[in-house]
């Protein structure tokens, strides 16, 4: 399948009104073509099932470099499964995204691709770490939300527990980031942890609470007896 093919695809489930909406709620300068989430994962698993892994990086690497809002979307949504072999060549390129994160919906689409990568070998958490000292916000905030699985464990292996802590010192370090999304991220780590490790919500409070923006440690906490 080609690039201008699936863009035809995407386009055959566009609504009416839709894009201008999306265009003022994103606030990022790029086409929105109007199409709901619902119909980009319908067609993205259709094209999952009958494209080869090759095809499908492929497939994902054109879609992306349109810079066309859904066809972002549709990208990440080609490369996030977890069964992906050989996944080195969808980990590159999911890499390659990042410096070009500007939005927190296409940013985060793109994540979830890359978590399914990151569990299938955790080793490339060395890779992400490179992540947090960015001069790029996005790429910083990156970091936290593409580890979240390690936030959802509730029988987490002795490894699972020191990548855990392991990123708990990455949200240490940006506690004094004065960036919204950024304490916004620190937040929604510690939030979805709280549910499975809220000691270490927590003692992490505890040390670092002060210094985060008050929504951020309220949010944090949300789930907190």
């Amino acid at each position: 399948m080609t690039v201008d093919e699936a863009l035809e695809q995407l386009k055959q489930h566009i609504t009416e009104g839709r894009a201008d909406g999306a265009a003022a709620y994103h606030k990022v300068a790029r086409v929105y073509l109007g199409i709901t989430n619902p119909d980009i994962n319908d067609l993205t698993k259709h094209w999952r099932q009958t494209l080869t892994v090759e095809d499908r990086v492929s497939l994902a690497d054109g879609l992306w470099k349109t810079d066309i809002f859904e066809a972002r979307l549709a990208a990440a949504k080609i490369l996030t499964q977890a069964r992906l072999r050989p996944d080195a060549p969808a980990w590159e390129l999911i890499q390659s995204w990042v410096p070009a994160f500007d939005s927190w919906a296409i940013a985060d689409h793109a994540c979830m691709a890359g978590q399914k990568r990151l569990i299938a070998d955790p080793t490339r958490i060395d890779t992400v770490e490179n992540w947090t000292k960015s001069d790029h916000m996005w790429t910083r905030r990156a970091a936290l939300v593409i580890t979240l699985p390690w936030t959802k464990m509730n029988n987490p292996k002795p490894k699972d527990i020191e990548i855990r802590d392991r990123i708990l010192g990455w949200a240490a370090d940006y506690v004094d980031d004065p960036e919204w999304f950024i304490q916004k991220s620190v937040a929604w780590w510690l939030r979805d942890l709280s549910k499975h490790d809220a000691p270490r919500v927590v003692a992490f409070l505890d040390q670092y609470g002060d210094r985060m923006k008050p929504f951020a440690r309220k949010n944090a906490a949300k789930y907190l007896s």
